[in-house]
């Protein structure tokens, strides 16, 4: 029986109808308010995806069906990036994985961490499992540096041309992708014995509902997918719009905006398993959406804006590579002991809010 307390992020399905009605109707038009009831109407569209896709991988065991949570993990913020490269804003795109690294391990965990140590002294979590992860996302955040260092170092030998930056970044990507590939393998077949009895054992029984038909998980993901793939065009089409209207520029938003409504259906799971000492879970989801963004959605939003026509590389602004180094950096710091408390999550909350301001103040890239 699910747990009635655990608090729901599915009011905001209010929101759809209204985002319908100021996308269609002309006299409510308008660009900010589409863009926020948009946003906002995703998040829990994105959180009925995630049930779906887990109910569904009940009934496909739990090799496909680990592999189906791996890949729709982020499908929401995988959604927004392809019709904003169909757009051609390849900034945003950029800036939304970057934030949703930062956000996730920063943001999400530092909430995670803070309420959990409130109600509980000290938390304890599986090391082995976290260090895995964190290896793997400073891998990631090596591969997102390396294309930054070749613009420089090529540029001061005159060398340097775009054409040579997609192929390079191309050819990390391959590297990033296979390696997302062995850390399924690593977590599903060779280690899944370390890495998800834990994680398993908490969620039964006290936080699982009752097992949806497969025809009805199926079912719900496609309708959800349609809607989110709806209110994304909204979202995306209303981009430039909203950017100018706030005065704010294209990495903020993608850096702090659109990731956050990307993830926010996970963060109120990974908050609420922390505050129920279940931090290995919470953990696992915080870190592997991050992994995820950087092993699997930016490589595979590389490869496919060469189809879309709008090619991208994985050259960082200098900001944005140091905001996802500090971030891997000091969560593998805090979690070198194996246990938590909140001031560590105040401290990732502190770094968090830090490299907002810095993406807030940064003035945009002239032309």
């Amino acid at each position: 029986m699910p747990d009635k307390l655990k608090p729901s992020l599915d009011w905001l399905l209010v929101l759809v109808p209204i985002a319908f009605a100021i996308a269609y109707i002309p006299k409510l038009h308008n660009d900010t308010a589409l863009f926020i009831c948009s946003g906002l109407a995703i998040i829990p569209l994105a959180g009925i995806m995630g049930r779906a896709t887990e109910h569904l991988a009940d009934h496909l065991g739990h090799g496909i069906g680990g592999l189906l949570n791996a890949t729709f993990g982020n499908a929401a913020e995988l959604i927004i990036a392809l019709l904003a490269l169909q757009k051609g804003l390849i900034g945003v795109v950029k800036a939304s994985i970057t934030g949703s690294i930062i956000g996730n391990i920063l943001l999400v965990l530092g909430v995670s961490l803070a309420a959990g140590g409130i109600k509980f002294s000290e938390q304890r979590f599986n090391r082995t499992a976290v260090q895995t992860s964190t290896a793997s996302l400073l891998l990631a955040s090596i591969g997102l540096l390396i294309p930054t260092i070749f613009h420089f170092s090529a540029a001061a030998r005159g060398g340097w041309n775009p054409a040579l930056e997609r192929r390079i970044s191309v050819a990390i990507a391959v590297v990033l992708f296979l390696t997302y590939l062995c850390t399924l393998a690593f977590s599903l077949v060779t280690h899944k014995h370390v890495l998800v009895a834990q994680s398993e054992d908490a969620l039964k029984p006290a936080d699982a509902e009752p097992v949806w038909s497969q025809s009805k998980a199926f079912g719900v993901l496609l309708v959800s997918t349609v809607f989110v793939a709806w209110l994304s065009e909204f979202l995306v089409t209303t981009v430039e719009a909203t950017r100018a209207q706030l005065g704010v520029t294209e990495v903020f938003i993608g850096v702090i905006v659109v990731a956050i409504i990307g993830n926010a259906a996970e963060h109120s799971t990974a908050i609420w398993m922390a505050m129920k000492d279940k931090l290995d879970l919470s953990l696992g989801i915080a870190i592997g959406s991050s992994l995820q963004m950087a092993l699997f959605v930016a490589p595979l939003l590389v490869f496919v804006s060469h189809f879309l026509g709008h090619p991208m590389d994985l050259e960082f602004t200098i900001p944005e590579v140091v905001a996802v180094i500090v971030a891997v950096v000091i969560v593998a710091e805090i979690s070198r002991d194996g246990k938590t408390n909140w001031l560590e999550g105040v401290q990732l909350l502190s770094v968090y809010l830090i490299l907002a301001l810095l993406f807030y103040f940064l003035p945009a890239i002239a032309n």
